[in-house]
């Protein structure tokens, strides 16, 4: 069965979506972090967002869409985290960053964008715990799912598998009922608007597993 974890990025009033998250059967609450400058938006700071914890107990998926996640790591190592994990389209010393997010004992991934080869993924692979593919354009929630991820999926396990790597591929972006059918071959499904702005998050996360 598959894990789930909900972003809150399209969430209107957070601390009530997390907290009603927290009583749901989710696995991961996934953070989105951006700086404004890797993606054109901005999230809220680390001084709000350390506040988590105040309204979910639940293991954070923590997902940096930033320039520099070397500046990031030690904050988001402070929380309840399972994963952090960055872009390997960043400009940093990605194995630096990944043996940083090691030291705390905490899980390392690295995300890939749309139209970025899978194959820059393999360098890295040893240091690997958690993919997440984009199936969107990072930066925003509430995006269509790009149908291509797919394929993209399948590469990336036929790639892990051949070098026997006990790597978790998350996907990430435009997940709901109906799109999740294309990511058979993942182990995270990561949603955000399908979920927060739902009648039922419990309804709507079970739906995912199937």
């Amino acid at each position: 069965m598959k894990k789930v974890s909900v972003s809150f990025l399209s969430s209107k009033n957070i601390p009530q979506d997390l907290r009603k998250l927290n009583d749901t059967d989710v696995d991961f609450i996934h953070v989105d972090i951006m700086d404004g400058k890797f993606v054109k938006n901005k999230t809220m700071p680390f001084s709000e967002m350390k506040n988590i914890y105040k309204y979910t107990s639940k293991r954070l998926d923590v997902h940096l869409m930033v320039e520099k996640p070397s500046k990031y790591i030690p904050l988001y190592a402070e929380l309840n985290t399972e994963f952090i994990t960055f872009h390997v389209e960043v400009e940093e010393d990605i194995v630096a960053c990944l043996e940083l997010i090691k030291s705390y004992s905490i899980k390392c991934g690295l995300a890939i964008s749309p139209d970025t080869k899978i194959s820059e993924l393999i360098p890295y692979l040893p240091y690997l715990d958690e993919i997440i593919v984009m199936s969107v354009v990072p930066g925003e929630g509430g995006q269509e799912f790009i149908r291509s991820t797919e394929s993209r999926i399948q590469e990336l396990r036929d790639l892990i598998d051949s070098y026997q790597f006990p790597i978790l591929i998350n996907v990430d972006g435009g997940l709901n009922n109906e799109t999740c059918k294309y990511c058979s071959l993942a182990d995270i499904i990561t949603s955000g608007s399908y979920v927060v702005k739902s009648e039922s998050f419990q309804e709507k996360i079970s739906s995912l597993r199937d």
